[in-house]
């Protein structure tokens, strides 16, 4: 457990079978739990990675009390992020840390208080989020998103019920309604939240080095190019991978984590570590 807010976060740790190299802190997308990605936490430890893994504050194990009363958005979320961060350079220290971010993972890192805690960023299937930059066959589901389902049925509910609507998770009103705003402008959380946030974002000076999916219908590559130029001060690589490099299987926006992949695709992962590790 970590303590961010007064609240308490759930983490997971997987320790390296020798010298860890380096810490790595796996930020989840939005909606999705830790638990999703122990596979491949387990898998990176083998590696020679001390990996963490954590929920955000009420959501999955992080989750205390009924959901509609989680008062939280998503700048709570990027604080309960840093004191993970925190807490893993202070259990590590004197070797570099990363963040292995998916989706969400890989945008609230431009919102740390303390961004040279962080070594590097791994950004796995993420993009900008504006909804204008998804995939066309996505993007009616996304307008009847925002303009009808998430509103009604979180005011209805008091959170988005989306585990049982079948649309992401389960999520706080607040985190919501702040994350819709957010895929609503064309700046994504910058446009939504304005100067101040994109001076964090600028500020950043860790590489960024991002996994981007032709068959992701949520994160194209377009998208991936924005998310990427909010961090305007960073070092940034885009490696664009299709269905060819693992024999025409779907990847898509959640498939990077998947055992599956194991062989293919998470080595890709452990190879850009690695690098940045002998850069330290």
């Amino acid at each position: 457990m970590v303590q961010a807010g007064g609240t308490q976060l759930a983490l997971q740790v997987h320790e390296s079978t020798g010298d860890a190299r380096a810490s790595v802190v796996l930020g989840c997308a939005i909606g999705v739990p830790q638990r999703y990605y122990q596979d491949f936490a387990a898998w990176l430890a083998r590696q020679g990675f001390r990996v963490t893994t954590f929920d955000y504050r009420g959501h999955g194990a992080s989750l205390q009390g009924p959901a509609r009363r989680v008062r939280a958005n998503l700048l709570d979320w990027a604080r309960d992020y840093e004191a993970v961060v925190a807490q893993a350079r202070a259990q590590l220290p004197g070797r570099p840390l990363f963040l292995l971010g998916h989706s969400l993972g890989a945008q609230l890192p431009g919102l740390f208080q303390r961004p040279g805690q962080v070594d590097g960023l791994l950004a796995v299937a993420a993009g900008s989020g504006y909804w204008r930059e998804i995939a066309p066959q996505a993007r009616r589901r996304a307008h009847l998103l925002w303009y009808g389902v998430l509103p009604a049925s979180t005011l209805a509910c008091g959170y988005f019920p989306g585990r049982r609507l079948g649309v992401i998770g389960d999520l706080p009103a607040g985190v919501a309604w702040q994350w819709r705003r957010w895929c609503l402008s064309p700046r994504y959380s910058v446009g939504a939240e304005g100067e101040a946030v994109a001076r964090s974002y600028a500020a950043v000076r860790y590489p960024i080095h991002a996994l981007s999916f032709a068959d992701d219908e949520m994160m194209t590559l377009r998208g991936t190019q924005s998310l990427l130029a909010l961090y305007a001060g960073a070092p940034r690589q885009i490696e664009r991978i299709d269905a060819q490099a693992v024999q025409g299987a779907r990847i898509g926006h959640m498939g990077f984590f998947r055992s599956a992949f194991e062989a293919s695709l998470w080595p890709r992962a452990a190879a850009v570590l690695q690098r940045w590790c002998a850069d330290a």
